[in-house]
């Protein structure tokens, strides 16, 4: 399959750029800066097991090159608007939109830009971030990707979709519960996201704290409860490996801590905000998370 990746920062740069290794047919829509930057160096992937350079197709807004079969969407939720724009005339009539954003908010957006036949589910875990050279690091062994129509249905599309986005260095996963395992990564990312952001500090940092053990597990629990009430408790598997990783002593962090020690942007309203107004819905009380999505807005607001 033609396949285009809109964006090529840590997770999309990670997941098309093995592609690309691999020999698939991967090009990146990124804009002119990082097209610049991916010309000059290539498209370095850092991990534990070494250095890759692939030097992978790329074309900016102005210069989309038609319709293609597949399209994976891995901006950050506030670049999501732009990138809608942006993407629109690669769009086909039987186009896949697989997304690996973050939070639910962007499948109505696709949906109502692209219409529901077009816009699947899709789910990353991964470690990673882009060092001052433009360069993506992983930081752990930790890679893989899930996809799949929202509705649970078996696509005709899914076996070529399946085969476009598998390759040899990381795990890749067709589903039928794209929703359940999207909501999953969503209580997954508000958790440490939420204990890292509001104790500013790593996840070991956390639990060696007097009642820093404590808090993490009340952080997840609230998570877990808001899944539950709509509808969407997390598996077993799920359970155990964030409680795994909440209570850790490694220096494990998330990505919205990392983006607020840069001062970067941060997603607080796709992974926070609407996380807490999930619990409101349900009437479930989740003063943790509520008060990291605070602490977060007011950094948000003094930011810009």
């Amino acid at each position: 399959m033609r396949t285009l990746f809109v964006g090529a920062g840590a997770t999309g740069g990670y997941f098309g750029g093995r592609l690309a290794s691999a020999g698939k047919d991967v090009t990146f829509l990124v804009r002119p800066g990082r097209q610049t930057v991916l010309q000059q160096r290539g498209l370095r992937i850092k991990s534990p097991d070494g250095e890759t350079v692939v030097h992978p197709r790329t074309v900016t807004a102005d210069t989309v090159d038609g319709a293609y079969d597949l399209i994976v969407l891995a901006v950050k939720s506030y670049a999501l608007e732009q990138a809608l724009l942006d993407m629109a005339p690669a769009v086909g009539p039987d186009t896949v939109i697989v997304p690996l954003l973050n939070g639910m908010r962007h499948v109505d957006e696709l949906e109502g830009a692209f219409g529901p036949e077009r816009a699947w589910g899709g789910v990353c875990m991964i470690q990673a971030t882009l060092d001052d050279d433009g360069d993506v690091v992983q930081m752990t062994g930790l890679h893989r990707i899930g996809y799949g129509p929202l509705d649970g249905s078996e696509d005709p599309r899914l076996p070529e979709v399946t085969s476009a986005l598998s390759g040899p260095e990381f795990d890749s996963n067709p589903s039928l519960s794209i929703v359940q395992d999207m909501w999953e990564k969503w209580v997954f990312l508000a958790s440490l996201g939420a204990a890292t952001t509001l104790m500013r500090g790593t996840v070991g940092e956390i639990n060696a704290a007097p009642g820093g053990s404590d808090f993490g597990a009340r952080v997840a629990a609230e998570a877990m409860a808001i899944a539950a009430a709509a509808g969407h408790p997390p598996r077993a598997g799920a359970v155990s490996l964030l409680q795994s990783n909440i209570s850790s002593t490694a220096p494990l962090t998330s990505s919205m801590y990392r983006d607020l020690i840069q001062g970067a942007p941060v997603e607080a309203d796709a992974i926070l905000g609407d996380f807490v107004a999930e619990a409101a819905k349900h009437d479930v009380p989740v003063p943790m998370l509520s008060a990291a999505y605070t602490a977060l807005s007011i950094y948000a607001t003094n930011r810009s």
